[in-house]
């Protein structure tokens, strides 16, 4: 009988995957595919005649390949951020479970403090300019990575509790530095953990559309998602560009989760179970 509600719960959670995430996504294809007066209707049907290539070729020569250079920040953003996050949430976390001291008491608060309260623009836009930062690449990164880092702290340390300390012990008799035992030691350990960090705040940092639009203004500093107002005005939005625009953004971070999606539950899951 339990084997029976297990079975049938899967086909219910399949059944419900289908319609949240893959008749969306069908649609958008289908949009994708038509001309902009059949789009305008956004009907989910087969297009009477296919225009995915012309439109393709329109989204990434609009406004000067504006597509192409969002593509570029947002690489070089992403890659940027994500490794701030990696480097600095892996040192904290180690220092936090190894290290006792009477300040870890407020460190850690710091950190839930980053999950709980919600980011201020307008500050963070006072303290941009004033260290002159704001509208530029380097100035969001730090941001990006700020905003992140206590989610990745978290998910490292929980990962660090189940490394046993004797690891560290023999190192440190071995003649190990603190800088020697966490870089050649236990970093190397963060594998899987590395793994989903980089998947899981890449694919945020990517599709990351408020932090730009506030901290990153200008067509030359332009992401991504910002690209989307390339096809939508007040009085008219070209459909089947948007969602053409829509596809090829996508993409990227679809191929991360399909590739990485063992490593990343394996990585979340670390340290749930730790005796």
């Amino acid at each position: 009988m339990h084997a029976v509600r297990k079975s049938w719960l899967g086909i219910v959670a399949i059944i419900i995957s289908i319609f949240v995430f893959l008749v969306p996504f069908s649609f958008i294809i289908l949009t994708a595919m038509k001309g902009k007066n059949e789009a305008g209707f956004l009907s989910f049907s087969w297009p009477t005649e296919f225009h995915l290539w012309d439109n393709i070729v329109e989204v990434i020569q609009t406004r000067n390949f504006m597509l192409v250079t969002a593509l570029i920040n947002s690489t070089v953003l992403t890659v940027a951020s994500v490794a701030i996050m990696v480097l600095l949430a892996a040192m904290v976390a180690f220092v936090l479970q190894r290290r006792a001291s009477k300040w870890n008491g407020l460190i850690n608060f710091l950190v839930l403090s980053g999950l709980i309260i919600p980011p201020a623009v307008v500050p963070t836009i006072w303290v941009l300019q004033g260290l002159g930062l704001f509208k530029t690449l380097g100035g969001l990164i730090l941001v990006e990575a700020a905003f992140g880092l206590s989610f990745c702290i978290l998910l490292f340390r929980a990962f660090i509790s189940t490394i046993p300390r004797e690891v560290d012990e023999a190192a440190i008799i071995d003649g190990a530095g603190s800088i020697r035992l966490f870089f050649q030691v236990v970093f190397p350990l963060l594998r899987s953990v590395i793994i989903t960090v980089i998947v899981v705040q890449s694919v945020a940092v990517f599709n990351d559309f408020t932090n730009p639009l506030y901290f990153l203004p200008g067509d030359e500093n332009a992401t991504v998602q910002l690209t989307l107002f390339n096809f939508q005005s007040q009085f008219d939005t070209s459909w089947n560009l948007l969602f053409t625009n829509i596809l090829l953004i996508t993409i990227p971070p679809l191929v991360m989760f399909i590739f990485f999606n063992r490593q990343i539950v394996a990585g979340m899951s670390s340290g749930a179970v730790k005796g």
